[in-house]
């Protein structure tokens, strides 16, 4: 598959999805390990409608592909979704569909570098998710990365004979630190400075 590296971390980079990966996506989103963590559990996906949906996604949203370093091998994506330019905001969803990747730090850092992407080349104020109250994994993602909890919707959703709150958070603009576009603009304006070569536009 053939990846680009759009924002750099660590363990992962983001790049813009590739359908050559359709295949993955398809076999992730009908595993009911996963889906209990997401609200397409209930739906029935085959490769064709995960295609559309895919599609769907990178035409009405910024959605990135998770990329592991060492490999390049697509392991999940995440998004911000619904924008709102008169408003600056969003909302942001994230999955690892790789499971040999879990509890292994990748979706908090692709997590901390779609918030930079958000925050600081889309301009956005503020970002908020929605998380079932059960997905401990992911709640301690979003709290280690700056999320604070700002609501509950209770008893929202029934799933293996019993009710769950959906919790809400968000992060906004001033509470976030850049772990990348930041430091790349004030090295790339720093160079540019050394060499009498800014320029504008």
């Amino acid at each position: 598959m053939k990846y680009y590296k759009k924002l750099i971390g660590e363990k992962c980079y983001l790049s813009p999805i590739s359908l050559d990966d359709v295949e993955r996506y398809t076999e992730w989103v009908n595993d009911m390990e996963m889906g209990l963590f997401m609200p397409f559990s209930k739906v029935i996906i085959d490769l064709d409608k995960e295609r559309e949906s895919l599609q769907q996604l990178m035409k009405e949203s910024f959605t990135f592909a998770i990329v592991e370093r060492e490999i390049n091998k697509a392991v999940g994506n995440c998004s911000l979704m619904g924008i709102s330019s008169v408003h600056r905001h969003s909302w942001f969803g994230i999955f690892i569909g790789d499971k040999t990747y879990w509890n292994r730090g990748i979706g908090t850092e692709a997590t901390n570098l779609i918030l930079d992407y958000g925050f600081n080349v889309l301009n956005l104020n503020n970002i908020s998710l929605e998380v079932f109250d059960f997905n401990k994994r992911a709640i301690r993602c979003y709290e280690k990365v700056g999320f604070t909890k700002v609501g509950v919707r209770r008893k929202y959703v029934y799933i293996a004979g019993k009710y769950h709150d959906v919790v809400i958070y968000d992060i906004l603009a001033e509470e976030f630190e850049s772990p990348y576009v930041n430091q790349i603009f004030e090295r790339s304006t720093s160079e540019e400075a050394g060499r009498g070569k800014i320029t504008f536009g």
